[in-house]
């Protein structure tokens, strides 16, 4: 038996809750799992585990094992990264779970950057906007927006999400434009929903001191940040969104910027992984990587750097690019 794969796969079975997720997780069978940990169970002669058919629990045994098992396998690791900064760069398969929005838009377009860097890492990435449970789930970070609510996770603030508020040329052709977001109580908003609580989330608005906070009425609410712009896109109401998202909208003009005047609150944006696990080389250069990328981005910086006028700055640079097309549109018409 490899002691060290066997601890290997307790720990991840601890973690997971679950032979079969942990098997899962590890890509590897669920009898091939099960064998190891009774083998180590016969090695210690110690019960490490209960089994029913729904579900395991640790045992007092196997809760101090556990301990251990995460402290020998961090020096394990420790000593590996001491070797592959002198020799060679990190490697293995490494498991991301960021929003759909910042994975379409800001990080997959990146990846060729990141593989060029570290050629030897095989990335899994899930694109969702559900949180999920990276212990049970055997995510080793995850990208995330918004206050933290797991204070288990260890963070680190790598940017900031500032959000517009738009609607379509064809919403506010038949709506008007509100000067003042209480008149948004009269109009069409697309919402967005908690896929964790169901919640439907308030709009904030912010001017010269004045602060508000409102629930806004809508026929629709989403929790998919693709379906909220597709939504906002199709005419189908106003909606708050992230300034990355919104620009080339802007500059094809099939958004218009509203309420310019007004700031919405931004969200603070973390890299989170499990304070149980070790940081390997792999997750700490990933971690490094996505900082860097975010500080670069004119979008992602800090509340120090906002970046709101940039967005405006879009919206009036589309608008005068549109002017000398509709003066030659008509010459031609006259």
């Amino acid at each position: 038996m490899d002691k060290l794969q066997a601890m290997e796969v307790f720990v991840q079975v601890v973690d997971a809750g679950s032979f079969t997720r942990a098997a899962d997780q590890m890509q590897l069978p669920k009898a091939t799992v099960s064998t190891l940990i009774r083998n180590l169970e016969m090695a210690l002669s110690v019960k490490l585990l209960n089994r029913t058919t729904r579900h395991i629990s640790v045992t007092t045994d196997g809760a101090a094992y556990y301990e251990r098992c995460l402290s020998i396998l961090a020096d394990v690791r420790d000593a590996e990264d001491a070797l592959s900064k002198t020799r060679a760069s990190p490697s293995g398969r490494l498991r991301v779970d960021v929003a759909t929005g910042l994975g379409r838009h800001l990080i997959i377009p990146a990846l060729p950057q990141f593989f060029k860097r570290y050629p030897d890492i095989q990335l899994e990435i899930g694109c969702s906007d559900r949180p999920v449970d990276l212990i049970e789930e055997g995510v080793d970070c995850a990208v995330r927006g918004g206050a933290l609510a797991d204070s288990t996770l260890i963070a680190r603030r790598v940017g900031s999400l500032h959000f517009i508020t738009c609607a379509a040329p064809s919403y506010i052709a038949l709506n008007g434009r509100p000067v003042h977001p209480r008149e948004l109580l009269q109009h069409q908003c697309v919402n967005y929903f908690s896929a964790k609580t169901g919640k439907i989330f308030e709009w904030d608005f912010a001017m010269d001191g004045e602060r508000m906070q409102m629930r806004l009425p809508g026929r629709i609410a989403l929790n998919d940040s693709d379906a909220y712009v597709a939504a906002c896109l199709a005419g189908v109401g106003v909606a708050q969104l992230p300034i990355f998202v919104v620009c080339p909208y802007l500059q094809s003009g099939q958004l218009e910027l509203l309420l310019e005047d007004w700031r919405v609150d931004p969200l603070p944006l973390h890299v989170v992984y499990p304070q149980n696990r070790h940081l390997s080389a792999k997750v700490r250069v990933f971690v490094e990587w996505i900082a860097e990328l975010f500080s670069d981005h004119p979008a992602m910086r800090l509340p120090e750097r906002c970046p709101v006028m940039e967005a405006e700055a879009v919206q009036k640079e589309a608008k005068s690019e549109a002017l000398p097309l509709r003066k030659k549109k008509a010459a031609v018409a006259s």
